[in-house]
């Protein structure tokens, strides 16, 4: 019998972010924070980058635009990487921000990369309000194929200590419990 595999994959930008109500600078994404607490509670998971080939304005109004017009067109933005062997993994913990009610659209991108049929989908999102939005249906139409979990939302203000929410996300993922 084969150990079970757990991949962390996560989409976050850096910089010019929206901080309860404010614009930021963050050197580290809200999902990039969020990814290294649950590394460290399962550090034998490996961990995904979703980043895209054409990188966002770093001007956050611009960025939001761009990001618009994507949803609009419904763009599959190129990925930067691949995972190389997707079939190893039976559980994947997917992060994202919350943009209008969905993942970004490269976390489209990746879902349809691969075959998730029986895998595990473990969602969470940071967020400045909108919770988990429609992103759960979003995904689930993506990947019907996947066992998806109810995700876990984020405050994206609160992500250095989400320690509580971190545990829901592998209690979830059933890697710790509840």
């Amino acid at each position: 019998m084969t150990m079970a595999k757990t991949l962390i994959a996560f989409y976050s930008r850096r910089g010019q972010n929206y901080v309860d109500g404010s614009i930021r600078n963050l050197p580290r994404g809200n999902n990039e924070v969020i990814v290294e607490k649950i590394q460290a509670l399962l550090p034998e998971a490996d961990v995904f980058r979703i980043d895209t080939v054409k990188q966002y304005s770093e001007d956050y109004m611009v960025c939001i635009e761009e990001a618009k017009q994507e949803l609009r067109a419904k763009a599959r933005p190129e990925l930067t990487a691949k995972v190389e062997n997707m079939a190893q993994y039976d559980t994947i913990i997917l992060g994202y921000p919350n943009w209008w009610g969905v993942p970004p659209m490269a976390v489209f991108t990746f879902l349809e990369i691969y075959d998730f049929a029986g895998k595990k989908i473990v969602p969470f999102c940071s967020h400045e309000g909108s919770g988990l939005g429609g992103s759960i249906r979003q995904i689930k139409m993506a990947v019907p194929e996947a066992r998806l979990t109810e995700g876990v939302a984020i405050h994206g203000a609160a992500a250095s200590h989400c320690d509580r929410e971190v545990n829901l996300i592998l209690a979830q993922a059933r890697l710790f419990p509840a």
